[in-house]
């Protein structure tokens, strides 16, 4: 298993197999279940971004992910299931907070942290006490599940610290001969990773903001607490994915800007940069003076939707900067703004 984890062996070219995203074919979900249960990796959608799914049981499996990612081993990787039911071998305790939070929000797009059971692997908690599960809600993901008849460890599939995917292409433009296959569903809908939950500690404390809000969690169980500091570098093992300092980054440097860009892109201009920016709803102000312009929508479940892939063309441009002016300081924007904040940490 060691070896695994030391370098990524790209010994073929990755196989992309389309799928309607409502209907997907038996026919596909058999050859994809067929790879996991064997051992190796495929990239599927879900209702957040694209993920690299294996066997969560098997932990040699779940080593080729790190491996094909170059993930550090200390940073876990969420297992997904099909159901509620289907978590409580990989769990040692399931309080009742956590059936009330599966029973609103599963299948979708929260995370719980849970005390793991001995049948997880530790590559798969990195070593920690902890496991991260949910059920995702998109119909390939759930029907592959159900097909494979496995828990699937599945992290986004892309290299480690870039930009995660929301298209079957980025998966290829990423790990291409590095996994065994992708099944292409179309463009993920939800456009950011899942909001992560630790319930092994109380009051609740949210280790990743994202598409379920923390207004949405107390609604349901009362106070959750947000961490004084984000992330800070560690070798020890993490309890989420999703809480590196530097996370969520496109090649091109990005510049997280609070308030206007103007000076910013004018000061680069002049030096001779070509840079691009992003804002989020119609701007009053001028245009910029910036090779391309991108005005996301005015709130957050629409920005989200679309914040990787515009992060992806701009990154294709071959520009010297991307800036970003963020969106306001509020709960609402609470993922949008951790994902920017972490693309533009240096």
């Amino acid at each position: 298993m060691s070896d695994l984890f030391q370098a990524a062996r790209p010994p073929m070219t990755t196989e992309v197999l389309t799928v309607q995203p409502q209907a997907p074919a038996l026919e596909a979900l058999r050859r994809a279940a067929a790879i996991l249960q064997r051992g190796g990796l495929v990239a599927f959608p879900t209702e957040t971004v694209y993920g690299l799914g294996a066997n969560a049981l098997d932990a040699d499996a779940c080593a080729r992910i790190f491996a094909a990612k170059g993930r550090p081993a200390h940073n876990p990787i969420i297992v997904h299931v099909a159901d509620a039911a289907s978590v409580l071998p990989l769990v040692a305790a399931w309080p009742e907070q956590a059936e009330r939070l599966a029973q609103r929000f599963w299948p979708g797009p929260l995370t719980l942290v849970l005390p793991r059971s001995d049948r997880v692997p530790s590559i798969v908690t990195a070593g920690g006490p902890t496991v991260a599960v949910r059920v995702p809600a998109h119909p390939v993901a759930l029907a592959l599940l159900r097909e494979s008849s496995l828990p699937i460890a599945a992290p986004s599939a892309n290299r480690s610290m870039q930009l995660s995917p929301t298209t079957a292409e980025h998966v290829v433009q990423s790990l291409n001969g590095r996994i065994d296959l992708i099944l292409d569903g179309g463009p993920a809908t939800g456009g950011l990773e899942s909001t992560v939950l630790d319930l092994s500690r109380q009051p609740p404390v949210l280790l990743r903001p994202g598409l379920v809000t923390v207004a949405e969690l107390e609604s349901i169980i009362g106070a959750v607490v947000l961490p004084m500091h984000a992330s800070a570098p560690t070798a020890a093992p993490l309890p989420s994915p999703g809480m590196l300092p530097r996370h969520y980054a496109p090649r091109t440097p990005l510049i997280a800007i609070e308030g206007n860009a103007t000076d910013e892109a004018t000061r680069r201009r002049a030096a001779g940069q070509r840079v691009a920016c992003v804002r989020f709803g119609p701007s009053s102000a001028d245009a910029l003076p910036v090779e391309r312009q991108v005005d996301l929508p005015g709130e957050p479940a629409g920005s989200a939707a679309r914040l990787y892939a515009v992060l992806h063309e701009l990154d294709a441009l071959g520009l010297d900067a991307i800036l970003v002016e963020l969106p306001p300081a509020t709960q609402e924007w609470l993922a949008v703004r951790d994902r920017l904040r972490r693309a533009a940490a240096r």
